[in-house]
């Protein structure tokens, strides 16, 4: 049954899952952290750093890390979950988009495994 999916807004969110559990993977570093409240919703958000590259670059790796949780998501996260996905310097934009959803899959099935 497919969770509804909100996006993270605030800082003190982003910095929660900072402090949790992280897996590293060749697109992406996923952190991850259960909320421990009784909302079911999966909620999560995306960051790229200035590594990543200039604006035009920041902006696809982002565009395709939401595709990417969009369509995976509301399967295969756990609801009462945060998850943050962020971008890698040259990986993100241009690596292979099943690749992508593959590399986040595996950084799922290891977080919660």
């Amino acid at each position: 049954m497919p969770h509804t999916v909100e996006t993270l807004r605030k800082r003190p969110e982003f910095l929660a899952c900072a402090r949790a559990r992280r897996q590293g993977t060749k697109g992406m570093l996923v952190q991850a952290r259960a909320r421990g409240d009784d909302d079911p919703l999966i909620r999560v958000g995306f960051t790229c750093s200035k590594k990543v590259g200039n604006a035009v670059a920041r902006n696809r790796a982002k565009r395709r890390l939401r595709e990417v949780a969009r369509l995976l998501l509301p399967e295969n996260g756990k609801p009462g979950w945060d998850y943050v996905l962020i971008g890698s310097r040259g990986n993100t934009a241009e690596r292979d988009f099943a690749d992508l959803q593959q590399d986040f899959l595996y950084a799922l099935r290891k977080l919660h495994g």
